[in-house]
């Protein structure tokens, strides 16, 4: 089988950042990189499970609503894909920037986390996600359109 997009970037010298993965038609793929690959601590699960919920109804209720397609974890717990439509890279850039820091001062229930709503309901952790956010927020707070291109 032919190996997928994901799979030929190089993990090895892959940072912290926003990237474009992949361009299907009117849909892009951002990678959302918040760890170095391959280098413990990865994210908490507790804490992915939460910016998941954070973003997806963030940006599900920003003003790029119809542009979000997809917003969802990496196995590999260093990061998240996002997905949009028609969207401008420097307003994509945004859009992530401006949901890190809602998420950084997220204050309240967090989205979607009752049983009836959540598969995994009783695993999240809002204080760990706040830190994450706050964490990336200094490695994306000056990015740049020219700086969504993955480096050799």
């Amino acid at each position: 089988m032919k190996r997928i997009a994901s799979f030929c970037v190089n993990h090895n010298t892959l940072t912290p950042g926003i990237y474009t993965s992949r361009i299907d038609g009117d849909i892009t793929t951002y990678d959302i990189r918040m760890r170095t690959p391959n280098q413990p601590p990865f994210l908490e699960q507790g804490s992915l499970h939460t910016i998941e919920h954070l973003f997806a109804t963030a940006a599900r209720n920003s003003r790029f609503k119809n542009q979000v397609i997809y917003f969802g974890p990496m196995g590999c717990r260093t990061g998240f894909y996002l997905l949009v439509r028609d969207m401008k890279p420097a307003d994509v850039i945004a859009l992530i920037t401006e949901t890190f820091r809602q998420i950084a001062d997220w204050s309240g229930e967090i989205p979607g986390a009752k049983k009836a709503e959540c598969g995994n309901y009783l695993e999240h952790n809002l204080a760990g996600a706040k830190k994450e956010a706050e964490n990336f927020l200094p490695v994306i707070d000056n990015w740049k359109t020219a700086d969504l291109a993955y480096r050799p």
